[in-house]
């Protein structure tokens, strides 16, 4: 009799998980133990870098602007020049024939110009008086009208040739050093001729090549500064240009150097170095689910905490994401044991460290 009632027992006995699971749902999975810890505490600022080269902001190409021969030059390839310093003599004969044709010209309508004015006054008076009448006297004075503006093309003509004269004389447009000399004495020149090629020596900017997404971020960085022969210096962004360069895709950055007593000399080549000014993810808590990389967050459902599965758009492996915006500074991440988690699942929680 014990053995019968044993084998009742046995048959009409069922596990409990099974009631309590519907027909084909999949075993309850166990809560998961986690570390976690706030996403303000979490976040990061990652160091970026770039490739940058100083260069002069002014790198002029100087060229003869009249013809003749050169007489002389004055400084070679190296050399610092000061602003207004002589560079080169063109040979000054012919412009200044034509300066003395030009003040001959206007001399000489100055001269006619006040023979007419005298003529003029004397035809008004003559005219008060009833001697001389009115036709002759508008003809007089529209042989001055026409004397006054001769005068005046004469003197236009005298001041463009004494520009020419001035420029048989060619100088250096700022401080700078010079990079070419291509005159060379006795040479024959044309207006255009390349005598010299100078750079701004003081005036330098830092070029800096960029990738689209450093180059969207470099406005809010905190740090810049351009390290090169191992020298830091501090910099600071004057402007990023919006076309992409072919075939690198690249953007170009133009910063200027904090100390302009002490910056290095045109042509250094170095590096750009900044600390990010949004804020990051690190990239060790980033998993993939469903082809996509997220992170999994901390939520209440009901009576359990469970782990939830945010997906980042546009993050890569390896790559610290950006932190997107309305992320709350108190929301906690799963920071460790996010591997084998699966999204709503149940998680046990301790901080991280502990």
């Amino acid at each position: 009799m014990l053995c019968l009632a044993l084998t009742c027992t046995l048959l009409t006995w069922v596990p409990v998980s099974a009631q309590e699971a519907p027909a084909g749902a999949p075993a309850p999975t166990l809560a998961a133990s986690v570390q976690t810890a706030s996403l303000e505490t979490s976040q990061v600022f990652p160091d970026r870098e770039a490739a940058a080269r100083v260069r002069a902001r002014n790198v002029s190409r100087l060229a003869a602007e009249v013809g003749g021969t050169l007489q002389q030059w004055t400084v070679d390839v190296g050399a610092e020049v000061r602003r207004g310093q002589v560079l080169a003599r063109i040979d000054p004969r012919d412009p200044e024939l034509a300066v003395q044709r030009a003040r001959a010209a206007l001399q000489a309508s100055q001269a006619r110009l006040r023979l007419a004015q005298a003529q003029l006054d004397r035809a008004r008076e003559l005219t008060a008086q009833g001697f001389f009448s009115t036709e002759a006297l508008a003809q007089r004075e529209t042989e001055v009208a026409l004397l006054l503006a001769e005068t005046e093309a004469n003197r236009a003509q005298m001041a463009t040739t004494q520009r020419q004269l001035d420029k048989t004389v060619l100088r250096a447009p700022f401080d700078g050093e010079v990079i070419e000399r291509l005159a060379q004495t006795g040479e024959s020149v044309a207006p255009g001729s390349l005598l010299y090629v100078l750079a701004e020596r003081t005036a330098v900017e830092l070029d800096a090549t960029l990738t689209p997404q450093d180059a969207s971020a470099l406005p809010q960085a905190r740090r810049l500064h351009f390290e090169a022969e191992g020298l830091s210096h501090p910099v600071r962004l004057l402007r990023i240009g919006s076309t992409l360069s072919e075939p690198a895709r690249t953007r170009t950055a133009r910063l200027a150097f904090a100390n302009a007593e002490a910056t290095p000399v045109a042509g250094t080549a170095g590096t750009l170095r900044w600390q990010e000014g949004r804020p990051h993810l690190p990239p060790s808590l980033l998993v993939r689910r469903n082809g996509q990389l997220g992170v999994f967050v901390i939520a209440a459902q009901g009576n359990t905490t469970v782990a939830r599965f945010q997906p980042l758009p546009g993050a890569q492996e390896g790559r610290a994401p950006l932190v997107p915006a309305g992320w709350n500074p108190s929301l906690q991440l799963v920071v460790r044991g996010q591997a084998a988690l699966q999204d709503g699942q149940a998680v046990e929680t301790r901080p991280a460290g502990r």
